[in-house]
């Protein structure tokens, strides 16, 4: 990236709802934007403002891009409201990655809910393209309810992989919801888990609670703490440190993050806030 504030304009060819909070936006940018997975951008909504999101397609695409984004505040509004074929700003990517090079080989673990799925499902879709790289892959999925499950569309293809296991879980299923899969706390699928965590990476993302609770549960379920890949996007703002919006004691979420081992940052003050 040579120039962090150039915004590459692009435009909107398809929206998906994927719940009623949250949609997918899917832009062509003029130009390809090149990106490692765990990597963020900021999306610039014209006349409004801009936020950072995580791409949540593979990092083998770059000619076009897929953001997921969860109505929250101010811009994520308007990018609701928004239409196909309005005009979007792209800058970036900004931040860390997560290391696939440490995962070939390995049973690699992800867990996530809610809309830190996004980041999860261009990790997941980005692990398929060299699948076979991996000694397997289980990725358990979380949402409050049935309606609140994000890429249902893909769940019947994430389960065709010989090595890959899709499990998901609601929190409650309301009366007249139909839900035939796992009922409770994401983290209740890990004790259907059957790989040796001493040795094995996991990666969690998600509303911060989640990520709280499922860190330690990790812990106790044996995985090591450099081995418990995070992805710290809370309060990020401008992507590249100059704000000081998203420090963490010594480190700034954008530039050393968005991707931390949990072994580096367990010790910074209020890293779930």
């Amino acid at each position: 990236m040579n120039n962090p504030y150039e915004v590459v304009p692009a435009t909107i060819y398809e929206i998906i709802q994927e719940s009623p909070l949250i949609r997918t936006l899917r832009v062509q940018p003029e130009k390809p934007i090149p990106f490692k997975t765990g990597q963020f951008i900021e999306l610039t909504i014209p006349g409004i403002g801009e936020g950072p999101f995580t791409p949540s397609s593979s990092h083998f695409i770059s000619e076009n891009m897929d953001i997921t984004i969860m109505k929250t505040g101010f811009v994520t509004e308007y990018v609701h409201r928004a239409k196909v074929g309005d005009k979007v700003g792209l800058r970036g990517p900004y931040g860390s990655h997560y290391p696939l090079e440490k995962f070939k080989g390995k049973d690699l673990l992800i867990l996530g809910g809610g809309c830190g799925l996004a980041p999860l499902r261009s990790l997941f879709t980005t692990l398929l393209h060299e699948v076979e790289d991996y000694n397997s892959i289980t990725f358990f999925a979380g949402a409050k309810t049935p309606k609140d499950c994000i890429y249902k569309d893909s769940v019947t293809d994430w389960r065709k992989y010989d090595n890959v296991t899709f499990m998901r879980s609601v929190d409650v299923v309301p009366d007249g919801e139909e839900w035939d899969e796992e009922v409770g706390l994401v983290t209740s699928l890990l004790s259907k888990l059957d790989i040796d965590t001493a040795v094995n990476p996991a990666v969690v993302c998600g509303p911060p609670v989640m990520m709280k609770f499922g860190t330690m549960d990790l812990i106790k379920c044996g995985f090591r703490e450099e081995n418990i890949y995070l992805s710290m996007e809370k309060k990020m703002y401008c992507g590249f440190g100059q704000c000081r919006h998203c420090v963490m004691g010594e480190f700034y979420a954008c530039k050393d993050g968005p991707v931390f081992t949990y072994a580096r940052i367990k010790n910074e003050e209020d890293i779930w806030e």
